[in-house]
């Protein structure tokens, strides 16, 4: 068993700390690097090791770069705010503020006892008045800029949770957090209006460092289309709606159209034969969410209004029909239907029995055919190809005013209002006089009240408030009463990687001169879940905070990565009701925290994580124990001078190759988050120490070199370890004010190769060679080795080729 545990970490933990090691120096004139991992959310009271797994490897990868010349900026806090604090409380009665500070107390301690490089000093908590002092801040900004408005529409709504949801948070038509069916309700609620920036959070995605899963989610999310509007009047009326489509090409085939079920304009045009029957098929798409509405696999249903609209192209008559797979929130809430070129209209007409026009000639002649090809059946433009018959109608529907070109976005406004107790309330008062009026900035926070009647009844807990939701206006000093609902946390978190730089800023948000020194972040590491929700709101909120002047960068996060998923034993997701929870704490008492970080680190690849092992820990610790061996054996004989030389032998060589192999390989993949085969390479160059070690005569002063280069290697993956194995060698404290070993491209070129020796293609031998032999030289090498000799007995050579630093083959007969 390994010396090596908790008393080696809390030994080196408390001198970092009392030496102040990991503190950020502002003034340094090193490189700055902001390294930041999302930070946790203090719903349950412990750390599991899928945080671990978020935090160790990254700090790793940080250690590195420190002692490549970097100065770290690592900081961390909690996201604190939320339903499950709220959730928790209404089960046990106790406090979301009281169980969420005991859960950061414990969650610190824990963190801390990582051994990780956190500036703590940096610490930011957004359920305490000084952050969320600063998010009501944003939102006044917001709104002064025409950013942040107020409007009734229908929304996703939780009846488990008794709250609003964004659509992002919607995953197939459940609440992510409850799994409760979701809802359309029609509620007056505060809105981000993050499309005035859809074409820049589309733009610049190209230009960041991510992973392009994430960004073509982004892009998806986004959506993109680039196509024209059409005005279509209905029969026997003077109303009129509008289509968007990116197939104006096929208009001629327009068969039918279809509203969406909550579009206004259903109840003026639908007629009283078919009243009843519209009315039930709304009630049911009611339940349906918007994400589960546009799922593609999901087949298209309707009903007839029975009313017509005027094709505004030919004057045909198509039939008005209301379907659920039609948002009002989405372009127009109306679009045109085209059976034979849509695989989805087909479908639907084919259901219904509706007219299936033929307006695009191509492929075989099957429908629904969906590609470009020559327009027929579309009177004068017939024979033009789809690019250029799109830009003639366009220019038709202009000329008769019934359409123009458009750009439309997928991408729907943010919601950020919540009818829950436990967020930052949100600034504004409501005055008979005055109307909507903003808090004052001298006014802030708006304190989130402790004594709140706060079980879920639909309504915000802070309106039954009377001490909260009962104030003065801050313009005319008469009664008014202050917005109840409070702030989605996702808005906490939108911006929270400016406060780290400043969090103890009294005065302001953060000092813009601080933040443009250290923003953007450089890396910047947590879950794949957040792509369209969290890191779509943070890029947000960075470019309206831009264009505000509070800072001078366009993206909050120049690179980012990905953690997976660390498993259960069962290879199921952790979950304490499955009882396959993996709590570090007991495998950190046991084995010390190096080992269980150096465990997630070389018994997972970090982007795709799998099942945990305890047989896997225990060889992890058996490999550490083994370095402790080498080591201890490596001072040993260093301190015997009876045994040293001072040439560069063989010897030497191989394990000069060996560590300036692990320093190469090790150096770049950890630069990909590749942390297993970093530590793959460590064990191959703690190998070759040991073989070196059984050499009859070392060099001590070549072997003490190597070992100082091997403890550097080691420190980033077991800081503690190497802390104490950096001192038992006698060098100063402290490793990580150490600079990063250097490889030498010149000590990976071989003096001598092994290569194969064939005959007939099967090996028969391996030979060492000097590596710049010439050809004839090979042969000889390989004709003049004893076991070939012997093989070659009775046999005459025919022929001997060379592939130079490979092999040999000897044809013989």
């Amino acid at each position: 068993m390994s010396n090596y545990g908790t008393k080696i970490d809390e030994k080196w933990q408390k001198r970092w700390e009392e030496t102040g090691l990991y503190n950020f120096n502002e003034n340094s004139d090193k490189p700055k690097l902001y390294t930041l991992e999302m930070f946790s959310y203090p719903s349950g009271s412990k750390l599991h090791a899928g945080h671990w797994f978020n935090y160790g490897p990254v700090d790793s990868w940080a250690r590195i770069k420190r002692m490549q010349g970097y100065n770290v900026f690592q900081p961390m806090g909690f996201d604190a705010f939320g339903l499950p604090a709220e959730n928790y409380a209404i089960k046990t009665g106790i406090h979301p503020k009281d169980s969420t500070e005991k859960n950061i107390k414990t969650m610190e301690k824990q963190l801390k006892a990582m051994g990780a490089m956190f500036n703590w000093d940096h610490e930011v908590i957004t359920c305490l008045p000084d952050y969320y002092k600063w998010t009501q801040w944003v939102f006044l900004k917001l709104y002064e800029k025409g950013l942040a408005y107020r409007k009734k529409a229908p929304v996703n709504w939780c009846p488990s949770c008794n709250t609003v949801l964004a659509n992002e948070q919607v995953i197939d038509g459940c609440c992510e957090r409850c799994d409760s069916e979701v809802i359309k309700k029609d509620l007056t609620q505060w809105f981000f209006k993050i499309t005035d920036y859809a074409e820049e959070l589309l733009d610049k995605l190209d230009e960041l460092d991510w992973p392009e899963k994430t960004k073509s989610m982004q892009k998806h999310w986004i959506g993109k289309s680039t196509g024209a509007e059409v005005n279509f009047k209905v029969e026997n009326s003077n109303l009129s709606f509008d289509v968007f489509t990116t197939r104006v090409d096929t208009l001629f085939g327009v068969t039918y159209v279809v509203l969406a079920p909550e579009n206004k304009l259903v109840d003026k045009i639908v007629t009283e034969e078919y009243k009843s029957e519209v009315e039930k098929y709304r009630e049911t798409s009611n339940k349906c969410s918007e994400i589960e509405r546009q799922s593609i696999t999901r087949e298209k249903t309707g009903v007839f209004t029975g009313a017509y609209a005027i094709n505004p192209v030919n004057g045909k008559k198509v039939p008005v029909w209301v379907g659920d797979y039609v948002l009002n929130s989405y372009g127009t809430g109306a679009v045109m239907a085209v059976p034979a070129h849509d695989e989805r209209d087909f479908a639907f007409a084919t259901k219904y029995n509706l007219q299936i026009i033929k307006v695009i000639e191509g492929g075989d002649g099957t429908l629904p055919y969906t590609e470009y090809g020559t327009l027929v059946n579309s009177d004068e433009f017939d024979g033009l190809k789809t690019k250029e018959a799109k830009t003639a109608i366009v220019e038709k529907l202009e000329s008769i005013k019934c359409g123009s070109g458009k750009i439309n976005y997928r991408l729907r406004d943010w919601l950020v209002s919540r009818q829950r107790y436990w967020g930052a309330p949100i600034p504004i008062v409501y005055c008979e006089k005055c109307g909507t009026v903003t808090v004052p900035e001298d006014q802030l926070p708006v304190d989130l009240p402790y004594d709140v009647e706060f079980a879920p009844d639909g309504k915000s807990p802070l309106a039954k408030c009377e001490d909260f939701i009962n104030t003065t206006c801050p313009i005319c000093g008469g009664p008014a009463k202050r917005e109840a609902d409070t702030l989605d946390t996702f808005v906490c978190s939108s911006w929270y990687y400016l406060r780290y730089a400043d969090n103890n800023n009294k005065n302001k948000a953060f000092d813009t001169d601080i933040v443009n020194k250290m923003l953007p972040v450089d890396m910047y590491v947590g879950g794949p879940e957040h792509a369209c929700m969290h890191l779509l709101y943070a890029r947000f909120i960075s470019k309206a905070l831009r264009d505000m002047g509070y800072v001078n960068f366009d993206e909050p996060f120049k690179s980012l990565r990905h953690q997976g998923l660390i498993l259960g034993p069962d290879g199921q997701k952790m979950s304490k009701s499955k009882g396959n929870t993996i709590s570090p704490d007991e495998y950190i008492e046991e084995y010390g925290s190096d080992v269980f970080r150096m465990y997630l680190m070389f018994g997972f690849a970090y982007s795709e994580g799998g099942a945990w092992s305890d047989d896997g820990i225990k060889a992890v610790s058996k490999f550490i124990e083994r370095i402790e061996r080498t080591l201890e054996t490596s001072r040993t004989r260093i301190n015997n001078s009876s045994e040293t030389k001072t040439s560069i032998d063989k010897a030497e060589k191989e394990l000069n190759y060996a560590t300036h192999y692990a320093i190469k390989h090790i150096s770049t993949d950890a630069d990909k988050f590749q942390f297993n085969t970093s530590i793959a390479r460590l064990m191959e160059l703690n190998t070759a120490l040991s073989k070196y070690l059984n050499e009859k005569t070392i060099n001590d002063k070549f072997l003490n070199e190597i070992i100082k280069d091997f403890i550097k290697l080691i420190a980033p993956f077991a800081p503690h370890f190497a802390e104490e194995e950096w001192s038992l060698i006698g060098m100063d404290y402290s490793i990580f004010d150490q600079t990063w070993p250097k490889f030498d491209e010149k000590a990976l070129i071989k003096d001598e190769v092994e290569i194969a020796v064939q005959i007939n293609g099967k090996i028969k031998s391996k030979i060492n060679i000097a590596s710049n032999l010439d050809q004839d030289g090979i042969k000889e090498a390989a004709l003049s080795d004893d076991k070939i000799k012997k093989s070659l007995e009775g046999k005459d050579v025919k022929k001997v080729i060379v592939v130079k630093g490979r092999l040999v083959n000897i044809v013989a007969r």
